[in-house]
């Protein structure tokens, strides 16, 4: 980090990376115990990568957490209210459902939990000779973009299946989770605990899912949807966020996702963008970026589809990243991504 990177320009997650290595290793281990595999890994990058801390940013960047936590604890109040005011305003109602249930009631799925810290292709070799039903259960369970991943390590012929049935879920069964949570915890350790009435899967999950998947992927799998069932297709459709959705951002939120972005990637993604995207993309840019950019995009040869869509997937997942941090609010049909 920028040892002369003004306080207030540091993102969410250097902040957050700050005041972690302002409170000591015992009480830093004892808060990343509370967050997702994929928090801790982005964190523990944010922590590496901070060479220089000044103590002026270190001062600013407690004074704020001190301020922030006096200004939101209500003592009117009591402490389960707060917990579940606190998760759903820092995560969203539908991200913080199962955050809450853990801290509130008990109900961390250790078997399932457990999937979450490996890689991808150990998930898929895990499940790949489960019920169809099974594997979409475990992949709505999963973040999505791990989700993405593990789906590649799936035999192509039962993707769509698989995703259809994720489309279709609608709530789990808490007998039919506490089943399965037995089933993978027998393959760790631990003992197994209560589960809640679970709300995982249905369309949104697989819009989510399949967004974080390669283009080529993502069209296979919704035109196979289409064949089968069209009107699911068309919904699982409407609410993906994709590159074209940034245009309904708005222009604060451009700006940050701008700053969290390079510019050989901006360029690459670009170069398959329309009009709308860039010229939403130019307006909140100062003059003279803008104007390199537009040289560069006019200079720069042709780039290979596939490149130029890996990099919107990109900036995709850093406005997602964004959207979940509560940084910024992703417009139209992304608004609620989670």
């Amino acid at each position: 980090m920028d040892k002369n990177k003004p306080s207030e320009l540091l993102t969410g997650v250097e902040r957050a990376a700050v005041l972690l290595l302002s409170i000591g290793s015992d009480k830093a281990a004892a808060i990343l115990k509370h967050l997702s595999p994929k928090e801790v890994q982005v964190i523990g990058v944010a922590m590496a990568a901070m060479q220089h801390i000044t103590k002026k940013q270190m001062d600013i960047v407690m004074e704020d957490f001190v301020g922030g936590v006096h200004n939101q604890t209500s003592m009117g109040i009591g402490a389960d209210d707060y917990i579940r005011d606190m998760m759903v305003n820092a995560l969203g109602e539908d991200k913080a459902k199962s955050m809450i249930d853990r801290i509130l009631m008990g109900t961390g799925n250790k078997g399932l939990e457990a999937l979450k810290w490996m890689d991808p292709r150990a998930v898929a070799e895990l499940i790949r000779l489960e019920h169809p039903q099974i594997i979409a259960i475990v992949l709505s369970y999963l973040d999505p973009d791990q989700s993405a991943d593990v789906v590649k390590f799936l035999p192509e012929r039962a993707r769509p299946d698989i995703m259809m049935r994720v489309a279709a879920l609608d709530g789990i069964p808490p007998s039919a989770l506490r089943e399965l949570d037995s089933i993978m915890e027998k393959q760790f350790s631990g003992s197994s605990s209560n589960v809640a009435q679970s709300s995982m899967g249905g369309l949104r999950a697989a819009a989510n899912i399949l967004n974080f998947m390669d283009s080529s992927d993502e069209s296979a799998i919704l035109d196979n949807i289409s064949e089968y069932d069209s009107e699911m297709s068309e919904g699982i459709r409407d609410m993906m966020f994709v590159f074209d959705n940034l245009a309904e951002i708005d222009d604060r939120g451009i700006q940050v996702i701008l700053r969290e972005i390079s510019t050989e990637t901006l360029t690459l993604a670009l170069k398959a963008a329309d009009v709308a995207i860039k010229e939403k993309i130019f307006k909140n840019m100062s003059k003279r970026a803008s104007q390199m950019l537009q040289e560069d995009l006019e200079v720069r040869g042709p780039v290979r589809l596939a490149d130029a869509e890996a990099a919107q997937k990109e900036i995709l997942a850093t406005a997602r990243r964004l959207a979940d941090d509560g940084d910024i609010s992703l417009g139209g049909s992304g608004e609620e991504y989670v």
